[in-house]
Protein backbone atom coordinates (compact mmCIF):
# COMPACT_ATOMS: atom_id res chain seq x y z
CA UNK A 1 0.00 0.00 0.00
CA UNK A 2 1.63 3.49 -1.02
CA UNK A 3 2.63 5.80 1.48
CA UNK A 4 0.52 9.39 0.08
CA UNK A 5 1.43 12.78 2.33
CA UNK A 6 -0.83 15.73 1.82
CA UNK A 7 2.71 17.25 0.07
CA UNK A 8 2.30 14.43 -2.46
CA UNK A 9 -1.27 15.48 -3.02
CA UNK A 10 -0.57 18.80 -3.04
CA UNK A 11 2.17 19.19 -5.21
CA UNK A 12 3.39 23.11 -6.61
CA UNK A 13 4.61 23.29 -9.94
CA UNK A 14 3.55 24.52 -13.45
CA UNK A 15 0.82 24.55 -15.86
CA UNK A 16 -1.20 23.05 -17.82
CA UNK A 17 -1.15 19.82 -16.94
CA UNK A 18 0.32 17.77 -13.79
CA UNK A 19 0.32 14.23 -15.99
CA UNK A 20 1.71 15.64 -19.09
CA UNK A 21 3.67 18.66 -17.89
CA UNK A 22 4.60 18.30 -14.30
CA UNK A 23 5.15 14.81 -14.31
CA UNK A 24 7.54 14.26 -17.54
CA UNK A 25 9.22 17.28 -16.15
CA UNK A 26 9.90 15.35 -13.35
CA UNK A 27 10.90 12.24 -14.98
CA UNK A 28 13.40 13.99 -16.52
CA UNK A 29 14.82 14.84 -13.27
CA UNK A 30 14.96 11.39 -12.24
CA UNK A 31 16.28 9.89 -15.59
CA UNK A 32 19.53 12.66 -15.23
CA UNK A 33 19.62 11.32 -11.22
CA UNK A 34 19.39 7.57 -12.73
CA UNK A 35 22.35 8.37 -15.18
CA UNK A 36 24.38 9.95 -12.67
CA UNK A 37 23.84 6.52 -9.94
CA UNK A 38 25.12 4.46 -13.04
CA UNK A 39 28.28 6.81 -13.16
CA UNK A 40 27.27 7.29 -17.14
CA UNK A 41 26.02 10.93 -17.08
CA UNK A 42 29.02 12.45 -18.23
CA UNK A 43 29.41 9.96 -20.79
CA UNK A 44 26.40 10.94 -22.37
CA UNK A 45 26.67 12.29 -26.16
CA UNK A 46 22.97 12.42 -27.28
CA UNK A 47 19.92 12.57 -26.18
CA UNK A 48 16.04 11.01 -28.28
CA UNK A 49 12.77 10.91 -26.07
CA UNK A 50 10.01 8.98 -27.09
CA UNK A 51 6.54 10.30 -25.66
CA UNK A 52 3.60 7.49 -26.26
CA UNK A 53 0.16 7.20 -25.83
CA UNK A 54 -1.87 9.91 -24.30
CA UNK A 55 1.07 11.74 -24.12
CA UNK A 56 1.89 11.83 -27.60
CA UNK A 57 -1.44 12.31 -28.64
CA UNK A 58 -2.17 15.34 -26.75
CA UNK A 59 1.12 16.69 -25.53
CA UNK A 60 1.76 19.63 -27.83
CA UNK A 61 -1.24 21.07 -26.53
CA UNK A 62 -0.21 20.16 -22.83
CA UNK A 63 3.55 21.65 -23.29
CA UNK A 64 5.08 17.62 -22.67
CA UNK A 65 7.78 19.07 -25.03
CA UNK A 66 8.47 21.98 -23.01
CA UNK A 67 8.41 20.48 -19.85
CA UNK A 68 10.76 17.79 -20.65
CA UNK A 69 13.55 20.24 -22.02
CA UNK A 70 13.40 22.33 -19.12
CA UNK A 71 13.37 19.06 -16.59
CA UNK A 72 16.41 17.95 -18.93
CA UNK A 73 18.50 21.37 -18.42
CA UNK A 74 18.01 21.19 -14.47
CA UNK A 75 15.29 23.70 -13.31
CA UNK A 76 12.96 23.28 -11.18
CA UNK A 77 9.24 23.66 -11.75
CA UNK A 78 8.81 25.07 -7.82
CA UNK A 79 11.08 27.86 -8.12
CA UNK A 80 11.53 28.42 -12.09
CA UNK A 81 10.87 31.98 -12.37
CA UNK A 82 7.85 31.93 -14.94
CA UNK A 83 9.61 34.20 -17.24
CA UNK A 84 12.64 32.40 -17.67
CA UNK A 85 10.35 29.03 -19.42
CA UNK A 86 9.81 30.86 -22.74
CA UNK A 87 13.03 32.05 -22.67
CA UNK A 88 15.33 28.95 -21.90
CA UNK A 89 12.91 27.11 -24.62
CA UNK A 90 13.86 29.70 -27.14
CA UNK A 91 17.57 29.20 -26.87
CA UNK A 92 17.27 25.59 -27.21
CA UNK A 93 15.15 25.76 -30.36
CA UNK A 94 17.24 28.44 -31.68
CA UNK A 95 20.74 27.00 -30.96
CA UNK A 96 19.85 23.25 -31.29
CA UNK A 97 21.89 22.89 -27.86
CA UNK A 98 20.76 21.47 -24.48
CA UNK A 99 22.52 22.01 -20.88
CA UNK A 100 21.96 18.57 -19.70
CA UNK A 101 20.96 19.27 -15.69
CA UNK A 102 23.22 22.46 -16.87
CA UNK A 103 26.25 20.81 -17.00
CA UNK A 104 26.81 18.80 -20.31
CA UNK A 105 25.89 21.39 -23.62
CA UNK A 106 24.77 18.38 -25.91
CA UNK A 107 23.53 18.62 -29.52
CA UNK A 108 19.74 18.48 -29.42
CA UNK A 109 16.81 19.71 -32.13
CA UNK A 110 13.30 19.47 -30.13
CA UNK A 111 11.51 18.75 -33.68
CA UNK A 112 13.84 15.49 -33.99
CA UNK A 113 15.33 14.35 -30.87
CA UNK A 114 11.61 14.60 -29.38
CA UNK A 115 9.70 11.84 -31.31
CA UNK A 116 5.71 11.64 -30.57
CA UNK A 117 4.91 7.71 -31.05
CA UNK A 118 0.65 7.53 -31.22
CA UNK A 119 0.63 3.74 -29.64
CA UNK A 120 -0.09 2.97 -25.83
CA UNK A 121 2.86 1.36 -23.69
CA UNK A 122 0.91 -2.01 -21.93
CA UNK A 123 1.72 -0.44 -18.52
CA UNK A 124 0.41 2.83 -18.71
CA UNK A 125 -0.90 5.52 -20.98
CA UNK A 126 1.24 7.80 -20.54
CA UNK A 127 4.78 6.58 -20.99
CA UNK A 128 8.09 8.25 -21.99
CA UNK A 129 11.52 6.47 -22.40
CA UNK A 130 14.51 8.55 -22.52
CA UNK A 131 17.18 7.44 -24.57
CA UNK A 132 21.22 8.29 -24.54
CA UNK A 133 23.92 7.25 -26.70
CA UNK A 134 26.95 7.18 -24.93
CA UNK A 135 30.66 8.84 -25.85
CA UNK A 136 31.22 5.32 -27.58
CA UNK A 137 28.14 4.84 -29.47
CA UNK A 138 26.47 2.39 -26.95
CA UNK A 139 22.56 3.22 -26.01
CA UNK A 140 20.74 2.73 -22.51
CA UNK A 141 17.26 3.65 -22.30
CA UNK A 142 14.74 4.28 -19.08
CA UNK A 143 11.23 3.90 -19.56
CA UNK A 144 9.23 6.27 -16.92
CA UNK A 145 5.36 6.53 -16.61
CA UNK A 146 3.33 9.67 -15.32
CA UNK A 147 0.32 8.16 -13.67
CA UNK A 148 -1.37 11.33 -12.48
CA UNK A 149 -1.16 14.47 -9.85
CA UNK A 150 2.40 15.01 -10.76
CA UNK A 151 3.49 11.55 -9.65
CA UNK A 152 6.00 9.49 -11.20
CA UNK A 153 7.12 5.75 -11.50
CA UNK A 154 8.73 2.94 -13.38
CA UNK A 155 7.37 -0.61 -13.27
CA UNK A 156 4.56 -0.36 -9.99
CA UNK A 157 2.37 2.06 -8.99
CA UNK A 158 4.63 3.22 -6.05
CA UNK A 159 4.78 -0.29 -4.38
CA UNK A 160 8.39 0.49 -3.66
CA UNK A 161 9.94 -1.07 -0.25
CA UNK A 162 10.40 2.56 0.69
CA UNK A 163 6.64 3.98 0.51
CA UNK A 164 5.88 0.59 2.33
CA UNK A 165 7.77 1.37 5.15
CA UNK A 166 6.66 5.02 4.96
CA UNK A 167 2.96 3.75 5.21
CA UNK A 168 3.84 1.01 7.98
CA UNK A 169 5.32 3.87 9.46
CA UNK A 170 2.02 5.95 9.68
CA UNK A 171 0.46 5.78 13.52
CA UNK A 172 -2.75 5.90 11.42
CA UNK A 173 -2.40 3.87 8.11
CA UNK A 174 -5.51 4.60 5.83
CA UNK A 175 -6.12 3.37 2.64
CA UNK A 176 -10.02 3.77 2.89
CA UNK A 177 -12.79 6.08 3.96
CA UNK A 178 -14.00 3.22 6.63
CA UNK A 179 -10.27 2.92 8.19
CA UNK A 180 -10.33 6.94 8.33
CA UNK A 181 -13.49 7.15 10.13
CA UNK A 182 -12.49 3.96 12.19
CA UNK A 183 -9.35 6.13 13.27
CA UNK A 184 -11.61 9.21 14.16
CA UNK A 185 -13.90 6.99 16.05
CA UNK A 186 -11.15 4.97 18.06
CA UNK A 187 -8.86 8.28 18.84
CA UNK A 188 -11.83 10.70 19.24
CA UNK A 189 -9.92 13.07 17.09
CA UNK A 190 -11.31 15.29 13.73
CA UNK A 191 -10.01 13.70 10.13
CA UNK A 192 -7.46 16.48 10.17
CA UNK A 193 -6.18 15.62 13.21
CA UNK A 194 -6.05 12.02 12.29
CA UNK A 195 -3.91 13.30 9.05
CA UNK A 196 -1.61 15.71 11.29
CA UNK A 197 -0.46 12.82 13.19
CA UNK A 198 0.67 10.69 10.08
CA UNK A 199 2.45 13.97 8.70
CA UNK A 200 4.57 14.40 11.87
CA UNK A 201 5.50 10.84 11.70
CA UNK A 202 7.63 11.73 8.56
CA UNK A 203 8.29 15.60 9.49
CA UNK A 204 8.32 18.13 11.87
CA UNK A 205 5.46 20.45 13.58
CA UNK A 206 7.71 23.42 12.00
CA UNK A 207 8.19 21.72 8.56
CA UNK A 208 4.65 20.87 7.92
CA UNK A 209 3.37 24.34 8.84
CA UNK A 210 5.67 25.77 6.82
CA UNK A 211 5.06 23.23 3.79
CA UNK A 212 1.58 24.46 4.23
CA UNK A 213 2.27 27.65 3.79
CA UNK A 214 4.07 27.57 1.24
CA UNK A 215 0.84 25.47 -0.52
CA UNK A 216 -1.40 28.16 0.41
CA UNK A 217 0.63 31.17 -0.49
CA UNK A 218 1.17 29.61 -4.11
CA UNK A 219 -2.50 29.21 -4.46
CA UNK A 220 -3.73 32.75 -3.20
CA UNK A 221 -0.81 34.17 -5.75
CA UNK A 222 -2.13 32.25 -8.18
CA UNK A 223 -5.81 33.99 -7.60
CA UNK A 224 -4.14 36.91 -7.18
CA UNK A 225 -2.21 36.77 -10.67
CA UNK A 226 -5.54 35.26 -12.80
CA UNK A 227 -7.52 37.96 -11.39
CA UNK A 228 -5.32 40.97 -12.32
CA UNK A 229 -4.45 39.36 -15.95
CA UNK A 230 -6.64 40.18 -18.95
CA UNK A 231 -6.33 39.38 -22.22
CA UNK A 232 -6.04 36.55 -24.34
CA UNK A 233 -4.87 32.79 -23.56
CA UNK A 234 -1.74 30.84 -25.53
CA UNK A 235 -2.28 27.73 -27.95
CA UNK A 236 -4.59 29.14 -30.40
CA UNK A 237 -8.22 28.93 -29.10
CA UNK A 238 -7.87 32.67 -28.78
CA UNK A 239 -9.66 31.83 -24.93
CA UNK A 240 -10.29 35.48 -23.04
CA UNK A 241 -9.16 35.38 -19.64
CA UNK A 242 -12.58 36.34 -17.61
CA UNK A 243 -11.75 36.14 -14.24
CA UNK A 244 -10.51 39.81 -14.90
CA UNK A 245 -13.67 41.23 -15.59
CA UNK A 246 -15.65 39.09 -13.17
CA UNK A 247 -12.88 40.61 -10.12
CA UNK A 248 -13.04 44.30 -11.50
CA UNK A 249 -16.78 44.18 -11.35
CA UNK A 250 -16.75 42.81 -7.62
CA UNK A 251 -13.70 44.00 -5.85
CA UNK A 252 -15.05 47.33 -4.81
CA UNK A 253 -12.62 50.34 -4.47
CA UNK A 254 -10.74 49.45 -1.56
CA UNK A 255 -7.16 49.63 -2.12
CA UNK A 256 -4.20 46.95 -1.76
CA UNK A 257 -0.70 46.00 -3.02
CA UNK A 258 -0.27 42.16 -2.49
CA UNK A 259 -2.11 38.70 -2.18
CA UNK A 260 -3.00 39.00 1.38
CA UNK A 261 -3.92 42.29 1.46
CA UNK A 262 -5.85 41.62 -1.41
CA UNK A 263 -7.91 38.72 0.29
CA UNK A 264 -8.33 41.10 3.54
CA UNK A 265 -9.57 43.60 1.13
CA UNK A 266 -12.21 41.10 -0.40
CA UNK A 267 -13.34 40.24 2.87
CA UNK A 268 -14.02 43.43 4.04
CA UNK A 269 -16.35 43.83 0.92
CA UNK A 270 -19.96 43.55 1.30
CA UNK A 271 -20.64 40.77 -0.66
CA UNK A 272 -24.40 40.50 -1.95
CA UNK A 273 -26.07 37.12 -2.47
CA UNK A 274 -26.48 36.86 -6.04
CA UNK A 275 -22.58 37.38 -5.95
CA UNK A 276 -21.22 34.56 -3.96
CA UNK A 277 -21.23 32.11 -6.79
CA UNK A 278 -19.70 35.08 -9.32
CA UNK A 279 -16.95 35.14 -6.42
CA UNK A 280 -16.27 31.46 -5.98
CA UNK A 281 -16.16 30.86 -9.89
CA UNK A 282 -13.82 34.02 -10.31
CA UNK A 283 -11.38 32.40 -8.15
CA UNK A 284 -11.73 29.28 -10.02
CA UNK A 285 -11.22 30.61 -13.40
CA UNK A 286 -8.11 32.58 -11.94
CA UNK A 287 -6.62 29.92 -11.12
CA UNK A 288 -6.76 28.00 -14.37
CA UNK A 289 -6.11 30.64 -16.38
CA UNK A 290 -3.27 31.11 -14.83
CA UNK A 291 -2.43 27.23 -15.23
CA UNK A 292 -3.49 27.49 -19.07
CA UNK A 293 -0.61 29.41 -20.12
CA UNK A 294 2.26 28.27 -18.14
CA UNK A 295 1.89 29.91 -14.94
CA UNK A 296 2.99 28.08 -10.96
CA UNK A 297 -0.27 26.41 -9.72
CA UNK A 298 -0.89 23.71 -6.76
CA UNK A 299 -1.87 20.34 -7.79
CA UNK A 300 -5.14 19.62 -6.10
CA UNK A 301 -5.22 16.87 -7.19
CA UNK A 302 -3.76 17.77 -10.47
CA UNK A 303 -3.24 20.76 -12.57
CA UNK A 304 -6.51 20.61 -14.98
CA UNK A 305 -8.43 20.70 -11.48
CA UNK A 306 -5.77 22.90 -9.79
CA UNK A 307 -8.93 25.84 -9.35
CA UNK A 308 -11.39 23.98 -7.07
CA UNK A 309 -9.78 23.43 -4.26
CA UNK A 310 -8.54 27.53 -3.82
CA UNK A 311 -11.66 28.38 -4.90
CA UNK A 312 -13.62 26.59 -2.25
CA UNK A 313 -11.15 27.55 0.49
CA UNK A 314 -11.19 31.51 -0.33
CA UNK A 315 -15.16 31.37 -0.33
CA UNK A 316 -14.41 30.13 3.15
CA UNK A 317 -12.25 32.89 4.26
CA UNK A 318 -14.39 35.36 2.08
CA UNK A 319 -18.02 34.05 3.19
CA UNK A 320 -17.81 31.72 5.62
CA UNK A 321 -15.65 32.99 8.19
CA UNK A 322 -14.01 36.37 7.83
CA UNK A 323 -11.52 35.67 10.95
CA UNK A 324 -10.44 32.37 9.65
CA UNK A 325 -6.84 31.88 10.06
CA UNK A 326 -4.05 29.21 9.04
CA UNK A 327 -5.12 27.16 11.49
CA UNK A 328 -7.94 26.81 9.45
CA UNK A 329 -5.95 26.67 6.40
CA UNK A 330 -4.33 24.01 7.73
CA UNK A 331 -7.46 21.81 8.76
CA UNK A 332 -8.67 22.50 4.94
CA UNK A 333 -5.46 20.98 3.29
CA UNK A 334 -5.15 18.60 5.59
CA UNK A 335 -8.28 16.78 4.69
CA UNK A 336 -8.56 17.87 0.93
CA UNK A 337 -5.10 16.16 0.50
CA UNK A 338 -6.32 13.38 2.41
CA UNK A 339 -9.50 12.38 0.34
CA UNK A 340 -7.45 12.64 -2.46
CA UNK A 341 -5.33 10.22 -1.59
CA UNK A 342 -8.47 7.85 -1.02
CA UNK A 343 -8.91 8.45 -4.23
CA UNK A 344 -5.95 7.76 -5.30
CA UNK A 345 -5.65 4.33 -4.01
CA UNK A 346 -8.77 2.91 -4.75
CA UNK A 347 -9.08 4.40 -7.99
CA UNK A 348 -6.97 6.94 -9.90
CA UNK A 349 -6.59 11.29 -9.95
CA UNK A 350 -5.65 10.43 -13.95
CA UNK A 351 -7.85 11.48 -16.44
CA UNK A 352 -5.88 9.39 -18.87
CA UNK A 353 -7.04 6.52 -16.69
CA UNK A 354 -10.06 7.68 -15.70
CA UNK A 355 -11.77 10.89 -17.46
CA UNK A 356 -12.26 14.33 -15.99
CA UNK A 357 -14.18 12.59 -13.43
CA UNK A 358 -10.94 11.24 -12.08
CA UNK A 359 -9.82 15.04 -12.04
CA UNK A 360 -12.69 18.05 -11.08
CA UNK A 361 -14.85 15.06 -9.71
CA UNK A 362 -11.81 14.04 -7.07
CA UNK A 363 -10.94 17.62 -6.53
CA UNK A 364 -14.33 18.64 -5.92
CA UNK A 365 -14.95 15.83 -3.50
CA UNK A 366 -11.72 16.89 -1.60
CA UNK A 367 -13.05 20.88 -1.56
CA UNK A 368 -16.21 19.34 -0.58
CA UNK A 369 -14.82 17.39 2.43
CA UNK A 370 -12.19 20.19 3.66
CA UNK A 371 -14.78 22.83 3.74
CA UNK A 372 -17.39 20.45 5.55
CA UNK A 373 -14.17 19.87 8.49
CA UNK A 374 -13.55 23.81 9.25
CA UNK A 375 -17.19 24.52 9.08
CA UNK A 376 -17.67 22.32 12.15
CA UNK A 377 -18.82 18.86 10.34
CA UNK A 378 -18.33 15.32 11.94
CA UNK A 379 -15.74 12.90 10.31
CA UNK A 380 -19.19 10.92 8.87
CA UNK A 381 -20.25 14.34 7.23
CA UNK A 382 -16.71 15.07 6.18
CA UNK A 383 -16.77 11.42 4.35
CA UNK A 384 -20.39 12.34 3.19
CA UNK A 385 -19.57 15.70 1.30
CA UNK A 386 -16.83 13.76 -0.36
CA UNK A 387 -19.31 10.97 -1.21
CA UNK A 388 -21.72 13.27 -2.36
CA UNK A 389 -19.59 15.82 -4.89
CA UNK A 390 -17.91 12.55 -6.37
CA UNK A 391 -21.30 11.10 -6.71
CA UNK A 392 -22.53 13.97 -9.28
CA UNK A 393 -19.34 13.99 -11.05
CA UNK A 394 -19.46 10.16 -11.80
CA UNK A 395 -18.21 9.48 -15.80
CA UNK A 396 -17.52 12.82 -16.19
CA UNK A 397 -15.18 12.55 -19.56
CA UNK A 398 -11.85 14.20 -20.48
CA UNK A 399 -11.89 15.69 -23.90
CA UNK A 400 -10.21 19.18 -23.96
CA UNK A 401 -10.46 21.01 -27.53
CA UNK A 402 -7.30 20.98 -29.49
CA UNK A 403 -5.32 18.88 -26.69
CA UNK A 404 -5.73 22.54 -24.43
CA UNK A 405 -6.51 22.42 -20.51
CA UNK A 406 -8.94 25.22 -21.84
CA UNK A 407 -12.01 24.20 -23.25
CA UNK A 408 -14.13 22.64 -21.22
CA UNK A 409 -11.36 22.53 -18.70
CA UNK A 410 -11.08 25.52 -17.01
CA UNK A 411 -14.99 26.22 -16.50
CA UNK A 412 -15.34 22.45 -14.92
CA UNK A 413 -13.38 23.79 -11.93
CA UNK A 414 -15.85 26.60 -11.70
CA UNK A 415 -18.70 23.97 -11.69
CA UNK A 416 -16.93 21.80 -9.49
CA UNK A 417 -16.39 24.76 -6.76
CA UNK A 418 -20.39 25.44 -6.40
CA UNK A 419 -20.70 21.35 -6.26
CA UNK A 420 -17.84 21.06 -3.45
CA UNK A 421 -19.82 24.17 -1.86
CA UNK A 422 -23.17 22.45 -2.36
CA UNK A 423 -22.02 19.40 -1.37
CA UNK A 424 -20.56 20.11 2.10
CA UNK A 425 -23.93 22.49 3.04
CA UNK A 426 -25.88 18.89 2.07
CA UNK A 427 -23.58 17.00 4.40
CA UNK A 428 -23.70 19.58 7.10
CA UNK A 429 -27.53 19.78 7.11
CA UNK A 430 -27.82 15.42 6.94
CA UNK A 431 -27.50 13.24 9.95
CA UNK A 432 -24.40 9.85 9.82
CA UNK A 433 -27.67 7.57 9.52
CA UNK A 434 -28.89 9.93 6.78
CA UNK A 435 -25.57 8.50 4.64
CA UNK A 436 -26.87 5.43 1.94
CA UNK A 437 -23.80 5.52 -0.45
CA UNK A 438 -20.36 5.23 1.73
CA UNK A 439 -17.88 6.80 0.12
CA UNK A 440 -15.55 3.80 -0.18
CA UNK A 441 -18.34 2.82 -2.47
CA UNK A 442 -18.47 5.82 -4.78
CA UNK A 443 -14.37 5.23 -4.95
CA UNK A 444 -14.87 1.98 -5.64
CA UNK A 445 -17.59 3.29 -8.76
CA UNK A 446 -15.88 5.36 -9.91
CA UNK A 447 -13.02 3.06 -10.81
CA UNK A 448 -15.30 0.50 -12.53
CA UNK A 449 -17.11 3.36 -14.69
CA UNK A 450 -13.66 4.49 -15.41
CA UNK A 451 -12.85 1.08 -16.91
CA UNK A 452 -15.55 0.93 -18.71
CA UNK A 453 -14.90 4.19 -20.04
CA UNK A 454 -14.25 4.40 -23.74
CA UNK A 455 -10.07 5.43 -24.18
CA UNK A 456 -11.28 8.18 -26.39
CA UNK A 457 -12.85 10.11 -23.60
CA UNK A 458 -9.59 9.71 -21.60
CA UNK A 459 -7.13 12.74 -22.39
CA UNK A 460 -6.70 11.38 -25.83
CA UNK A 461 -8.87 14.40 -27.83
CA UNK A 462 -10.84 11.96 -29.98
CA UNK A 463 -13.80 11.82 -28.54
CA UNK A 464 -17.03 14.42 -27.18
CA UNK A 465 -16.24 18.09 -27.47
CA UNK A 466 -12.35 17.40 -28.76
CA UNK A 467 -13.75 16.50 -32.22
CA UNK A 468 -17.07 17.94 -31.60
CA UNK A 469 -16.14 21.42 -32.16
CA UNK A 470 -13.41 22.17 -34.93
CA UNK A 471 -10.71 24.60 -34.44
CA UNK A 472 -11.79 27.08 -37.00
CA UNK A 473 -15.30 27.12 -34.83
CA UNK A 474 -12.64 29.02 -32.11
Amino acid sequence: MESISTFDMLKIGIGPSSSHTLGPWRAAEKWIKELKQENVFTQVSAVNIYIYGSLSLTGKGHATDYALMLGLSGQDPEYIPIANITTIVCKIKEEKLIELNGEITLPFNPEKNIIFKKEFLPFHANGITFEATLEFGEKISSTYYSIGGGFVVKEALNKTEKNIALFKQFPFPIATGEQLLKFCKNENKSVSEIVLENEKSLNTNAHIDKELRRIWNTMLECMYTGCHTEGKLPGGLNVTRRAYDIHNSLKGELPYTSPHEWLNTIRKTEVKFRQILKWVSCFALAVNEVNASLGRVVTAPTNGSAGVVPAVLMYYLVIENHEGSFEHIKKFLLVAGEIGSIFKKGATISATMGGCQAEIGVSSAMAAAALTEVLGGSPEQVLMAAEIAMEHHLGLTCDPIGGLVQIPCIERNSMGAIKAINAAELALSSKPEDAKVPLDKVVNTMWETAKDMSSKYKETSKGGLAVGVYLSDC
